[in-house]
């Protein structure tokens, strides 16, 4: 098997792969490619059927486009959990389900104290509450069988969580203006899903055109495209009980790949890329940058912390098995590695890029403020098994 082959077969390469695409965005926005990475990213791309048109940057196609194929793995993943996975029992979900909850609520809560005297920097108050699971995980992977495995359970049905209530503060606190007659569309196409999915169709093909129609009309509808993802995904039957024939498993193996090694890289390139000749003292200082930073540093570790010690001392819980307090910890901070999810969030939340530097700069600092600091934790907490 050669390098290259070897490096995509490696658990930490998507988290590896998407620090090399952040820092190819800093290196063309901070060199003479510049002028080149911006065209790239001000491309038009025009779709026209019928009367229905599509006419938006590079960038737009990315976010809202490319973005709703990783949010129809989210989906297909959240049912699987659910269904049959980390999820599927109270005991399994009621950890991670509390951990996220600290780990939504303080992070908001920091940042919102840190701009609650401005109405339009407060409406940012989500953007440090994700989680970024591909690159979390993947940190936690680079240290292998030195980490109990219950506790990267732990991180990624923790993380799924946080995707989920991610997608239900995207549906009710980040859309725009609706059209009545786009989410008629939508409904109806979702409509058709769920009979579908009823009815046992089994191929993949059908939920795929639906699929296409009604991202186009919540796209149009003012409810962010990505959202339509998800619908689709939850749609997706999970076993065929005749052949045992999973279509849900089937897509999210030709999906995981796709996103990520291609479309998660492909955003955080076109995403994370800040001109330091744009960063000021003032953006530093600026508390949209403190608020996301201290946010996904600070809020992450102390809600993930503090609410399972209460609960732990209640004893509705426990920690995962063959895990220590201190590398409960380091997982704690992992999950301040918002990154992409992050930025996703922050480029919703506000309808001018005059924050762009800034909210750019909190969540790559705030992220590998976390990210070290979780992967130092865990390096000198955990022992290899052969050295225990």
């Amino acid at each position: 098997m050669s390098t290259f082959k070897k490096f995509l077969h490696l658990p930490a390469a998507p988290g590896i792969l998407l620090f090399i695409a952040a820092v190819c965005s800093l290196v063309a926005a901070n060199t003479p490619l510049q002028d080149a990475y911006h065209a790239f990213l001000d491309i038009i791309i025009h779709f026209q059927f019928g009367d229905f048109k599509i006419h938006k940057p590079a960038i737009l196609w990315i976010n809202d486009g490319l973005m709703a194929i990783f949010f129809l793995l989210v989906g297909l993943e959240i049912k699987r959990e659910v269904l049959q996975g980390h999820l599927s029992t109270p005991a399994q979900f009621m950890l991670p389900a509390i951990a996220a909850i600290g780990g939504l609520a303080a992070p908001a809560l920091i940042y919102y104290a840190l701009n609650m005297d401005d109405s339009i920097t407060a409406h940012g108050w989500a953007i440090p509450a994700a989680t970024d699971i591909a690159f979390a995980l993947g940190v936690m992977m680079l240290l292998g069988d030195r980490v109990p495995p219950a506790l990267k359970v732990t991180l990624v049905a923790l993380a799924v969580i946080d995707d989920l209530a991610a997608i239900i503060i995207i549906a009710l606190f980040y859309t725009s203006k609706l059209s009545l007659l786009s989410l008629g569309v939508a409904g109806v196409m979702t409509v058709i899903l769920f009979i579908m999915n009823r009815m046992k169709v089994m191929k993949i093909s059908p939920y795929v055109i639906v699929g296409i129609i009604l991202w186009g009309a919540v796209l149009k509808s003012g409810v962010h495209a990505t959202l339509a993802g998800v619908v689709i995904g939850l749609m997706i039957p999970m076993r065929d009980v005749k052949t045992d024939h999973s279509p849900l498993i089937k897509l999210e193996h030709i999906l995981h790949p796709w996103v990520a090694f291609f479309i998660l890289p492909l955003f955080a390139f076109s995403n994370a890329g800040v001109s330091f000749g744009d960063v000021t003292l003032e953006t530093l200082q600026n508390p949209v940058t403190i608020g996301i930073a201290a946010g996904l540093f600070f809020g992450k570790q102390i809600g993930v912390m503090l609410i399972t010690f209460l609960f732990k001392v209640i004893k509705v819980i426990s920690l995962p098995k063959d895990t220590s307090w201190m590398q409960y910890y380091g997982m704690a901070l992992l999950t301040g590695i918002g990154f992409t999810m992050s930025l996703f969030i922050g480029n919703l939340a506000f309808e001018t890029q005059e924050y762009a530097a800034s909210i750019r700069i909190g969540v790559i600092g705030g992220s590998m403020l976390a990210g070290i600091a979780g992967y130092t934790i865990l390096v000198l907490t955990t022992k290899r098994p052969n050295e225990k």
